[in-house]
Formats: structure tokens, C-alpha cells, sequence
């Protein structure tokens, strides 16, 4: 099939496998507990607890960490979909794609799209939970949508290094366990709960280059004002970087499972 036709085919087939996806997240719904509930318990913990301690003010410290708990959220829901795949690897759900005349790729794009709803019901639920405890937007409505976009955007990316995970590890604890090792210094190693300058020297030069310190520092600039240029710039780029590296690496690893 020439690249100008297996484009359009790509992406017709994409889509119809991302309603698969949602299709799956309505039937069981539970599902969503980990992006629902998760991220309410750690508005509550962390405000609430240590809040007062940090700051010397929960609402102040609201203001500063819940841009921090909606990056926090759609990072570590991008473990979900490596397992998910690796589980229905297991199944023979791959195998029976295998067999139908669509593109090797599109099983998979079809389920990182599907994600997307996992995401938008995760910052739903997180920012009426914000606003409920009294989050207000420093800057205006479009920004504010905008900082979801860019959060949801980046998490869309890092899926791409779950799905490789989950097609070449053996077990789905295996993905969940590794994942876990990636998202614990990529979020709690960052300006996420605290600001950098209180972290050690090492510490502070590790959040320098981590994707998560400029993805939160773009959504707090869009949400609760302050420089979003830069931050956004280097998400972006880290976001690109990560598609370009690992949508072809799992690819592969799919085809090589064939």
C-alpha cells in the first residue's frame, strides 16, 4: 500500500479501534477509579496535611499544587494503557488484529486515542474538585482550557513509552512495575509540591532538565499566571522528542510479535 493511501486507511482504522476503546472504559467503568478518585484523595492529602506546613496556608498551597496533581494525574494514567495492551496481548486480542487487512500501527494509535477519555474525565473531576475547595484561575477561561490541552497533550506522548513497555515486557505487573519507576522521580523529583530551590544541589539540577518541572511550570503559568513561553516550549519539544522515539520502537516491537 503507497504511503498516500495507507494514510487515510491508518487513520480511518485508528478511529474505529479508539471507539473500541471507549467502548470498553463504558462497559466497565471502574476503570476510572485510578483518574477519578486517586487524584481527589491526593488533593485532600496534600493540601489538607501538609498544606498548612509548607505554606503556612492550605489555600495558598491549593493554588500551587493542584496545577501540579492535574500534571501528576495524566502522567501516571499513562501506565494504564501499557497494561492494558500487554493484558490483551496475553488474550490473543492482538493476534485476531493481525488478521484483518488494517495497518500494523493502527491497533495501537486506536488505543492511545481511546485514552483520551480517561484524561478528560480525569481533569473534569479534578477541577470541580479545585474549584469546589476554592482554586481560582489567576488568568482567564481559555487559558485555563488551554492548560488542559497542553497536560492532556503531553500525557498522549508519554503513552507511547507504556505501549512500547507493554509490548515488550512479559507481564502486566512487569509494565505497571517499571512505569512506576519512571513516574516517581519524574513527578516527586520536580517543583511539583515544592519549590526547586528548596531541594539540594543535585536534586535542583535534576529538575532542570525534567519534562514534568517545565510541563507543570506551563500549566501553573496558564492557570495561575506567570511565564508560560519557555515551559511550554520545552514540553512541547519533550513531547515530540518522545513520539518520534517511541511510536516507532513499539511499532517495531508489534510487528516483530506478528
Amino acid at each position: 500500500m503507497s504511503t498516500a493511501l495507507a494514510l487515510p486507511a491508518t487513520a480511518r482504522h485508528s478511529v474505529t479501534l479508539a471507539g473500541r476503546a471507549v467502548r470498553k472504559i463504558a462497559r466497565t467503568p471502574e476503570q476510572l477509579i485510578d483518574v477519578t478518585l486517586q487524584p481527589v484523595i491526593f488533593v485532600l492529602l496534600f493540601v489538607y496535611v501538609f498544606g498548612g506546613a509548607i505554606t503556612g496556608s492550605r489555600h495558598d498551597y491549593l493554588e500551587y499544587v493542584l496545577p501540579a496533581i492535574l500534571v501528576q494525574t495524566v502522567v501516571f494514567s499513562s501506565v494504564a494503557i501499557g497494561v492494558n495492551l500487554n493484558a490483551d496481548v496475553e488474550k490473543g486480542v492482538f493476534d485476531r488484529f493481525r488478521s484483518l487487512p488494517i495497518p500494523r500501527s493502527a491497533p495501537l494509535i486506536g488505543a492511545v486515542l481511546g485514552d483520551v477519555v480517561r484524561y478528560v474525565v480525569s481533569c473534569t473531576v479534578l477541577t470541580a474538585v479545585g474549584f469546589a475547595l476554592g482554586f481560582r484561575l489567576g488568568t482567564n477561561p481559555v487559558e485555563g482550557l488551554l492548560a488542559l490541552v497542553v497536560a492532556v497533550l503531553f500525557a498522549l506522548s508519554l503513552c507511547w513509552v507504556s505501549v512500547f513497555l507493554g509490548l515488550v515486557l512479559r507481564t502486566a505487573g512487569s509494565v505497571q512495575g517499571v512505569m512506576f519507576l519512571v513516574m516517581f522521580p519524574l513527578t516527586f523529583g520536580s517543583n511539583a509540591f515544592v519549590q526547586a530551590d528548596t531541594l539540594p544541589g543535585w536534586l535542583q539540577s535534576w529538575t532542570r532538565v525534567n519534562p514534568v518541572t517545565h510541563l507543570v511550570d506551563a500549566v501553573r503559568g496558564l492557570t495561575t499566571g506567570g511565564a508560560v513561553a519557555e515551559p511550554l516550549l520545552v514540553s512541547a519539544a519533550w513531547a515530540v522528542g518522545l513520539v518520534v522515539v517511541f511510536l516507532p520502537l513499539a511499532t517495531r516491537a508489534y510487528r516483530r510479535k506478528a
